[in-house]
């Protein structure tokens, strides 16, 4: 068995110690790399493995300050808007050189930006990414892989993760671009007042801004405007549905050729009127003060400190397992159900890998707060009719006590089954994997792609076996590199990965031996044909209820 990292990944090394290999390089020679945008010339580094890092580039203006809008019922005349809950706007131009090399401002809100920015705090005033190149000017442009981090739309940030660790795991073959969105009640409040004098997806239109950055820019970096991958775990991997299915699936230009999503994570999604998202701007309001009548108004002359305080009250008092601000369908930008876009195949993008988590659902659930599986489903979908409680009992019988029957729901409802229906609009250019490595927590698969992200408490994989780690990064790797998992960029022992189709339904399982000294097991599966009973079910639960 090998018990180190595979050689060309970095050495694994805590967050902290990322920023401190960051922070050392700001004294960076003359020579330094400069990348002119147009807007702003943004002066880089070159990091301890030879790798070029751009960070902190803002790609959109901050959402915080005031803007020129046309007044629409009189063309010719300007109003003063503020950008909060407002779609994106290009930054302005900016003459002096832009350091990048420090970590951006984490999406949040603290009161003072200046500080927050030139010492990773959290600020309003947070749209910016970061580049990771091996070469400003390669032979040929390469893939360009777009992470975008998760955290239930309501955590994370750009500095959570080592863009350079991917382009080495790439063999340098891909430019790495790590973004941030709007978060919390910042990025997804919704409600029809929003709906009409703003943006209900903020933080969605934030990526895609991101995106469009991307397509235009890219190229300065090394990378392929026209051979971009979108990759995200939990909510960063809903995120990456979401932008499948955005403008109903033609968005224009293309902004990305293929998809990957680690642990999708596609919970209830209601229409941006509904009495869910209604109710929880009414808090809002309530909460920060604001009358009725004019509470958008007033909630946008609100101190950002007050409103993150009161995000946070609301998140903490969600039912366990649940996160308050989330994505809606807006109309717009989110058209309809996604679950029944998914159906019809109706997507962006031309091929897409997904990876699932054998135990996705058992750090939601609270085992104190369950009675039965019937009442934990009514939990975490409201609208759930009480007709179904028995078809719900009789297909999760068979997982046990009631805390295992909701570990299961949440697991196959949130997660699994919402790739198995991304799958499905693929068809003959999708791939299938599952990570069985013990315990197969949700998140437990991110520290071997990306070592030195430990927010779930696992800074190094718990089967740090070489072989294995080569084979299970390499499919994510390859795929975005060549479209393909099978087509891989360095030899593994992984076997063929199936491409996936509704009737085979196989998919690679990356597991270990049950040996006292552990080997890789990696073997193609068959899905359990009452999983796919139970997401049949969930989709026209779903789809019926316009979630």
């Amino acid at each position: 068995m090998g018990t180190s990292v595979p050689k060309k990944t970095p050495p694994m090394k805590s967050i902290l110690a990322v920023l401190g290999a960051t922070s050392i390089a700001l004294a960076a020679p003359a020579a330094a790399p400069l990348v002119d945008l147009g807007d702003a010339k943004y002066q880089g580094f070159v990091d301890e493995h030879n790798i070029t890092n751009f960070l902190g580039i803002r790609y959109a203006a901050a959402p915080t300050g005031k803007l020129l809008v046309l007044n629409s019922h009189s063309p010719n005349s300007l109003l003063i808007g503020d950008l909060r809950w407002r779609a994106p706007v290009a930054p302005a131009t900016v003459s002096d050189i832009q350091l990048a090399n420090c970590q951006p401002a984490r999406c949040s809100a603290t009161a003072n930006p200046i500080l927050a920015r030139r010492h990773n705090y959290e600020s309003e005033d947070c749209l910016f990414l970061n580049v990771y190149s091996a070469s400003l000017t390669p032979t040929k442009l390469l893939p360009t892989i777009v992470w975008i981090h998760g955290g239930g739309y309501a955590l994370g940030s750009a500095s959570d993760y080592n863009g350079t660790e991917l382009v080495l795991e790439s063999n340098k073959n891909a430019v790495v671009v790590i973004l941030q969105y709007r978060l919390g009640l910042f990025g997804f409040l919704a409600g029809n007042e929003v709906h009409e004098d703003g943006a209900a997806n903020a933080g969605l239109l934030d990526q895609e801004f991101a995106l469009r950055w991307v397509n235009k820019n890219i190229e300065k970096f090394g990378g392929d405007p026209h051979h971009v991958i979108i990759w995200g775990e939990s909510a960063g991997a809903g995120s990456v549905i979401q932008h499948m299915l955005a403008n109903s699936g033609n968005t224009e230009p293309q902004l990305f050729r293929a998809a990957i999503t680690s642990s999708t994570y596609i919970p209830p999604q209601y229409l941006y009127d509904h009495s869910v998202p209604q109710a929880l701007f009414d808090e809002v309001a309530e909460r920060a003060g604001c009358p009725n009548s004019t509470a958008l108004a007033c909630l946008r002359g609100i101190d950002a400190g007050i409103l993150q305080n009161i995000n946070n009250a609301m998140t903490l008092s969600s039912y366990f397992g649940t996160f308050t601000f989330i994505p809606v369908v807006d109309g717009t930008f989110i058209v309809e159900n996604p679950i029944a876009q998914l159906s019809r195949g109706q997507v962006n993008g031309e091929a897409y890998y997904a990876v699932t988590n054998t135990n996705e659902g058992i750090i939601f659930v609270d085992g104190s707060d369950v009675s039965n599986a019937t009442a934990y489903s009514r939990d975490i979908l409201p609208t759930l009719s009480v007709q179904r409680d028995v078809e719900i009992a009789q297909l999760y019988a068979s997982f046990g006590s009631p805390v295992q029957q909701a570990q299961a729901i949440m697991k196959e409802l949130v997660f699994v089954c919402p790739s198995f229906y991304a799958l499905a609009a693929f068809p003959g250019k999708s791939y299938k994997a599952q990570f069985a490595i013990p315990p197969a927590l949700h998140g437990d698969d991110v520290s071997y792609y990306l070592p030195s992200f430990d927010a779930f408490g696992t800074p190094t994989p718990r089967f740090n076996n070489t072989d294995f780690i080569d084979a299970f990064v390499g499919g994510f790797l390859s795929f975005a590199v060549n479209g393909n998992p099978n087509d891989k960029l360095t030899a593994t022992i992984a076997p063929t990965w199936p491409v996936w189709s509704n009737a085979a339904a196989e998919e690679l399982v990356f597991n270990e031996t049950e040996k006292a000294l552990p080997e890789p097991a990696i073997e193609v599966q068959q899905v359990d044909a009452g999983l796919l009973e139970r997401c049949e079910f969930w989709k026209q639960m779903r789809i019926a209820m316009s979630l």
